[in-house]
């Protein structure tokens, strides 16, 4: 019995070592270093090429110029007319909460419905006046109203260069960057001027002469 499963193992062994062998299969073709490139090392080699040419130079040459363009003069709110006739109407900022508001323990301060007024809050300091930098008839009428309202008006372009203005007049001038506050307000024609009235807020556009 002993002697049979001896050779049981030994004939499994043999097994076992024939099957390794047989799957050393050696060299089966020519074999050959990896030639591809780092990629890192391919970009710089293209840079500092560019960068010998010229090229690179002036590519951030042009970045910067774009960069300075962008700022000094904004791409001007699409889709705004010269206010030929005068318009008045009026905007109710009040917001109804989608959903319920709740503090750090999860009790509920205002539910999903409640209507708030943020003139309940906070009243306007200053009158909004947007207006169209690149149109010398607006920026004279703009003038006009910051003087009449003794600096009691928050200039905002919607065309033309804040910057250029800001160095003439001294005084800050905004941006309504991609047009929010004109759409919000509902404001198709400009210069417009935005005051407080009550709980609302009234709306003029103001009829260039």
């Amino acid at each position: 019995m002993r002697f049979a499963l001896l050779a049981v193992t030994a004939a499994t062994a043999m097994a076992i070592s024939g099957v390794a062998r047989s799957e050393a299969l050696g060299k089966i073709g020519p074999t050959y270093p990896i030639a591809e490139q780092n990629l890192l090392e391919h970009i710089t080699a293209k840079l500092k090429e560019k960068e010998r040419s010229g090229e690179l130079a002036k590519l951030q040459q042009q970045a910067r110029a774009r960069a300075t363009a962008t700022v000094t003069n904004p791409p001007a709110v699409p889709g705004l007319k010269a206010a030929e006739t005068a318009r008045t109407f009026y905007f109710d900022p009040s917001v109804q909460l989608p959903q319920n508001v709740l503090d750090e323990r999860g009790r509920v301060l205002f539910a999903a419905g409640t209507v708030k007024n943020p003139l309940d809050v906070i009243s306007m300091s200053k009158h909004l006046l947007f207006f169209d930098g690149r149109d010398a008839r607006q920026v004279k009428r703009a003038r006009e109203l910051i003087d009449l309202y003794r600096g009691r008006v928050k200039p905002i372009l919607v065309g033309g260069s804040y910057l250029n203005l800001m160095k003439s007049w001294q005084i800050p001038v905004y941006y309504d960057q991609q047009g929010l506050l004109v759409r919000k307000l509902g404001i198709t024609a400009v210069p417009a001027i935005v005051s407080q009235e009550g709980k609302r807020l009234r709306v003029d556009e103001l009829a260039l002469q």
